[in-house]
């Protein structure tokens, strides 16, 4: 009966702490979002620094959306085996020792070492800190708030990884776009220690066959669009590891639909409102990677934006973002279900990616970049914050991490898949417009062939958020489910 009283008084002291806790939530969301854009920007310092070649530049990236990308069910699920709390602060030494090691990098091995090292480590840490969001705040008002300033997080962060990467790049040192991540893990750590509560291991065991078959066949799937950006999706390479990609997780969903314990139960992508949260965070994802890639591209060389600058240019989204995305889940989504503000959502993100599209080689930022932005930036707001409640709500406590893990991997795979693929298109009308006319009234010819294939891309972009307009109107409902009460069990 102590055990019981002390336990229960444990877990009332962290409810009380509970916004406390959801900043240092939101510190570790913030590290795992600032990685994909911010080492970015300091790839070029790096380069020059290490002498690496640009063949071996792209590893830099790959090898974090390697690891990051494979193992995010694997992280998700041993949260739920081996307890949140752990698995969190675990995620954030092993985030922060491996940000250190590229830090102080003094070759191309260890600085590609590291990065890997930094996915394995945020392949436990993202899906351990949107679960613990989710079995914290159960109450349904404060859950709509923290999961409105969650989602403004994950929405912004890339915008904000921009400019900070541009700033410590150009003012102190490219290692700093790694040393940064100290800064906030050291506190999160303690915080986590101290204030999160952990309720033990969970009973079930995990499934290794599921294991091996999503962890490879997730690793060929992202690895197969990444081998697509630079090979061509004809490729052998390409092919065959997408071909595998295919098969290994045919194979996964016909293990776990058989499993005892099952790695990923099928019943967290049954409900409606869970997958089209899930589809419709891959597709925005597919649009929202290309558009930070090709608009920082056309605002430093087309533009001639400094590195700062350029991240100063994506501000006015990050604000847009975090309006909607802050008042989304505590306002509107209680009153009207998820149908609404996701399609609103995409639809907003359709129109504003579709403005990007009449930029020019010298078109001015105010008239014809900020207005997409600050539109496609309401859009997003409402899609990410929303999302992520919907893809985490009405599941079990003890299923919390693998749903969480599903909308990280959703989001990493369409990341993937969007990069590869617009990169192509890209690519393909960069070559035609080379190859054909131009034209004849641009001062540079170049230059307009960039523009012409950033425009191209944008309108690709355009596609993928209308196709995800038409999907969440079709498969999300004007209903919320009701809050399983087993979802307000152990915290951590």
């Amino acid at each position: 009966m102590s055990q019981v009283t002390a336990g229960a008084g444990r877990d009332q002291r962290m409810w009380e702490r509970r916004w406390v806790i959801l900043a240092i939530l939101g510190l570790a969301q913030l590290m795992v979002v600032l990685d994909a854009t911010i080492v970015n920007i300091a790839l070029p310092s790096a380069q020059a620094d290490l002498g690496f070649s640009d063949s071996n530049r792209q590893w830099i990236i790959t090898a974090y959306a390697l690891a990051f990308g494979s193992l995010l069910l694997f992280g998700g699920r041993l949260c739920d085996l081996l307890g949140r709390k752990w698995v969190f602060v675990w995620g954030l030494i092993g985030f922060a020792v491996a940000s250190a090691l590229g830090g102080i990098a003094q070759d191309f091995t260890t600085l590609v070492t590291a990065r890997a090292l930094q996915g394995v480590f945020g392949a436990l840490l993202a899906p351990a800190a949107l679960s613990l969001l989710t079995t914290i705040f159960t109450d349904p008002r404060e859950r709509g708030k923290a999961f409105g300033i969650y989602g403004a997080i994950a929405g912004g962060g890339g915008a904000l990884g921009l400019l900070l990467g541009g700033v410590l790049t150009e003012y102190l040192s490219w290692r700093w776009c790694l040393w940064v991540n100290l800064i906030l893990a050291v506190p999160a750590v303690i915080c986590a220690v101290v204030l999160l509560v952990s309720h033990g291991r969970g009973r079930a065991s995990l499934d290794i066959p599921g294991t091996i078959t999503s962890v490879l066949g997730l690793l060929a799937l992202v690895y197969g669009f990444t081998r697509a950006e630079i090979d061509g999706w004809t490729s052998g390479t390409t092919v065959l590891l997408l071909i595998a990609a295919l098969g290994l997780l045919a194979a996964f969903v016909w293990i776990e639909i058989g499993a005892k314990e099952p790695m990923l139960p099928m019943h967290v992508l049954a409900d409606r409102n869970r997958g089209g949260a899930y589809l419709g965070l891959g597709l925005a994802s597919a649009a929202l990677f290309a558009v930070f890639l090709f608009l920082t591209f056309y605002l430093q060389d087309t533009l001639g934006y400094s590195p700062v600058a350029t991240g100063l240019a994506f501000l006015p989204m990050t604000a847009a973002i975090m309006v909607t995305a802050t008042t989304s889940t505590a306002i509107i989504l209680p009153r009207t279900g998820p149908r609404l503000p996701v399609t609103l959502g995409m639809l907003l993100g359709t129109i504003g990616v579709g403005l990007l599209t009449q930029i020019g080689v010298d078109t001015p930022y105010l008239t014809h970049v900020l207005p997409g932005l600050v539109v496609s930036g309401l859009g997003l707001g409402l899609v990410f914050a929303c999302c992520f409640e919907l893809g985490t709500m009405g599941v079990d406590a003890s299923d919390s991490g693998v749903a969480s893990a599903m909308v990280n991997t959703t989001q990493q795979v369409g990341g993937s898949i969007g990069t590869a693929l617009l990169s192509t298109i890209f690519a393909s009308a960069v070559t035609a417009f080379v190859a054909g006319p131009g034209d004849p009234e641009a001062t540079v010819t170049g230059a307009a062939a960039q523009v012409d294939g950033y425009t191209t891309a944008f309108w690709w972009a355009t596609g993928i958020f209308l196709l995800a307009t038409v999907v969440c109107g079709l498969l999300l409902t004007k209903d919320l489910p009701d809050h399983d009460p087993r979802a307000r069990a152990g915290a951590a």
